[in-house]
């Protein structure tokens, strides 16, 4: 058996979530690769909307195991927050979702430092959440982080060791923390550390890799986006982990020799959250428009995300560095009543036509380069098949698969996990 790996191809809020949520009842297994509570992936059925943040999106498939992956960083205090709401609501976290020892975990302290880093950079800060996730990977890199596993072997004093550090750079940041402040944040999180130990906390890459030789089928879920890889993203506009389909084989312990079928998703038009260049950020009332129509503010943070037309150079980017083999195409419906759709193919930058992405797509360099196509002027949300898509639609979706030389197998008309048209091929 091989992994099949779900992850975005843009700057994350694709909608993961959802279609985590509606492939689960294909697989055996569901497991979180990298990223931290930064992620934040929606899901809607059943007259209900659920956010979740450190989860993976299988666990409302009650009969799914789960895994949060070594790739993983974890906030105890979030996680616990969000998985008593879980079981509050029904769901049986504490039978079915494992979690990696491996994992790192997000200390108060890491919280700190990330908002005295952000202060610190002024006018460059990169717009981080704040959650302490990039701190925690620069230790985990710089060989000082404290795992999940580390809290049944010598605690306290790797915790203390960890403390200390961080609070002689927050001196030298300026940053110390007022008095009781810590102690505050600690007690929570002390507790919390508590509550992970009711969770079933394995080696998760003998997990993975047994119920592969089982013949068990594995869907590898990604947070964030493609062009917020730590690597080839838009640098230093990014996350500080791997989000691409490699960040599976090292956020789960998975051999590149295993990997099946690439997800790769997609919004029908563009969005960017935070800090960074995004080439086709409309600041007119037709990005405002698209703002309004697809409800594109942050799931976790609340933050207003910018919006553009799709970028093809950068979405063919994401799918050669992931090995895209499907494609999956949401909020089409968002773009029902638009009487033109354009479409970026290339970027001029420095005066010179590319389809290629560029090392920096930063300032004024490159300007999109933009195609129109008809709008379809017609409300999808209610259809149950794509033989009710009107023309200009398919129109639109055989220029994309086009121009991407890659299938679009799913399109997404809605919120709800019933608004999901598997197309025939």
């Amino acid at each position: 058996m091989k992994v099949d790996v779900l992850l975005g191809l843009q700057w994350g809020d694709e909608g993961k979530g959802k279609v985590v949520d509606v492939l689960t009842p294909r697989y055996d297994v569901v497991a979180r690769f990298q990223g931290g509570p930064n992620a934040g992936h929606t899901l809607e059925f059943d007259g209900k909307k659920y956010v979740l943040r450190s989860i993976p999106s299988g666990v409302f498939q009650n009969e799914k195991t789960n895994l949060i992956g070594n790739g993983v960083v974890l906030d105890p205090v979030l996680f616990m927050e969000e998985a008593e709401a879980l079981c509050q609501g029904g769901v049986d976290l504490k039978h079915t979702l494992k979690l990696s020892k491996k994992a790192h975990l997000i200390l108060p302290t890491h919280r700190l430092l990330d908002a005295a880093n952000e202060r610190a950079k002024g006018a460059a800060k990169i717009g981080t959440t704040g959650k302490g996730i990039g701190p925690t990977y620069t230790d985990k890199t710089a060989r000082n982080g404290v795992r999940l596993g580390d809290i049944f072997d010598n605690f306290q004093e790797k915790y203390a060791l960890a403390r200390n550090r961080h609070l002689d750079r927050l001196a030298q940041l300026g940053a110390t923390p007022a008095p009781g402040e810590l102690e505050a944040l600690e007690e929570k999180w002390m507790k919390a550390i508590e509550y992970l130990k009711e969770y079933e906390i394995v080696d998760g890459e003998f997990l993975i890799n047994d119920a592969l030789e089982a013949g068990q089928s594995v869907l590898c879920e990604g947070a964030q986006g493609t062009m917020l890889d730590v690597d080839f993203g838009s640098y230093p506009f990014v996350t500080s982990s791997n989000t691409v389909t490699a960040g599976a084989c090292t956020g789960l312990g998975v051999a590149p020799n295993k990997i099946g079928d690439v997800f790769g998703i997609f919004k029908a038009y563009c969005t960017r959250v935070g800090s960074g260049p995004f080439p086709t950020e409309l600041f007119d009332e037709t990005g405002k428009r698209i703002r309004d129509l697809g409800h594109e503010y942050g799931a976790v943070t609340g933050r207003e995300r910018r919006c553009g037309w799709i970028d093809l150079v950068a979405l063919r980017y994401a799918i050669m560095i992931n090995g895209v083999t499907k494609l999956i195409m949401m909020k089409s419906d968002v773009l029902d009543d638009f009487p033109v759709i354009k479409a970026c193919t290339a970027y001029r930058v420095d005066g010179k036509l590319t389809d290629r992405f560029p090392f920096s797509i930063d300032g004024d360099k490159v300007e999109p380069v933009y195609v129109e196509l008809p709008g379809w002027k017609t409300p999808m949300s209610g259809m149950t098949s794509e033989k009710e898509f009107p023309k200009e639609f398919n129109d639109y979706i055989a220029f994309l698969e086009d121009q991407l030389a890659t299938p679009i197998t799913i399109v997404s008309i809605g919120p709800d996990r019933e608004q999901t048209i598997v197309r025939e091929r």
